[in-house]
């Protein structure tokens, strides 16, 4: 959302976690209720401009509109929010035209129907990601891991340092908006914007890479103290997966495997890897106090899974 001051600067706040706007939005809101009484006058003067293409959560906010609402704020999505005394029947009115605007909007299937919002690959399901594509391995998962073996494999801390975030979300941009990718772009000449960018799709998957009704079949399977037992146990969870999620993470553990065996060089060994990715791949659905605890099993599922890798993923017979 976009804030304007009674002195014309003008600032633009911007994420994509619509909780944390929400955060930012209610803080400045008593920031200014904190102002001296004396400076009342300059307050109800201060306006916010909030602009945002899917926002409901911020407008529900205390705020007063004037009277006389003009049609293009409607159009736009604009709305110039004046802080004053208190008026229910204002803040009133200002909900029920939301509700009523909100109501009339095409539906999500409606408008990509209509191909003017296109299936993203950021923050979609695995599986559907797969059916538009025709595989069972989203294409930007295989260029991300070929791309890193090429020119990754040696590289200190790869998948541990973080690379620039704003390149990250350009390369997010470019991705969703099913541009040809070539990561040997010089855009993406630094390897940590490509490693980051792909712990960033399997972290904004809506269900992780391990299905919510796995995670405590795998806790459990990790306590196992027999290591064969153990690892049979994770093998039998691993076939019965879905299709696209065994392939994929089939490709990524054979990938991180390669990295590990690097560690000499790249000082990424498996409980590193296991650190980087056990919460990125595998989460309760609900977390509980046993946040800490789940930790420590993500991880560790993920350390076995990639020093196991030929147990768990080869033929019987391997």
């Amino acid at each position: 959302f976009q804030i304007t001051t009674v002195s014309g600067n003008e600032f633009l706040l911007q994420s994509d976690i619509d909780f944390l706007i929400l955060d930012w939005f209610h803080a400045i809101k008593n920031a200014i209720d904190r102002l001296p009484k004396e400076r009342s006058c300059a307050s109800r003067n201060l306006e916010f401009k909030l602009k945002r293409s899917s926002s409901i959560e911020l407008l529900n906010s205390l705020a007063t509109e004037s009277k006389e609402a003009k049609p293009e704020h409607r159009k736009s999505l604009l709305f110039r929010l004046n802080y004053s005394a208190s008026d229910t029947n204002d803040r009133n009115r200002v909900k029920s035209r939301l509700k009523k605007f909100i109501s009339r909007r095409p539906s999500l299937k409606t408008l990509q129907e209509k191909g003017l919002i296109k299936d993203q690959i950021f923050g979609s399901h695995l599986h559907l990601v797969c059916e538009h594509e025709k595989s069972t391995v989203p294409q930007f998962v295989k260029l991300c891991i070929k791309a890193v073996e090429k020119r990754g494999l040696d590289v200190d801390g790869i998948y541990r340092v973080s690379g620039n975030l704003a390149t990250i979300q350009k390369l997010r941009f470019v991705v969703n908006q099913e541009e040809k990718l070539n990561l040997d772009d010089s855009q993406w000449e630094d390897i940590h914007v490509v490693t980051g960018a792909l712990k960033m799709f399997f972290r904004e998957l809506p269900e992780p890479l391990f299905p919510y009704c796995f995670f405590e079949q795998f806790v459990e399977a990790i306590k196992i103290q027999d290591n064969t037992t153990r690892i049979k146990s994770i093998r039998s969870l691993v076939e019965k997966l879905p299709r696209p999620n065994y392939d994929t993470m089939k490709i990524l553990f054979e990938h991180l495997r390669k990295i590990a065996a690097k560690e000499s060089v790249n000082l990424m060994s498996t409980q590193s890897l296991g650190i980087v990715f056990g919460p990125t791949l595998l989460r309760p659905e609900k977390e509980t106090g046993n946040m800490a605890v789940h930790m420590l099993y993500q991880n560790q599922i993920v350390e076995l899974m990639v020093s196991e890798y030929s147990k768990i993923f080869g033929s019987e017979e391997d």
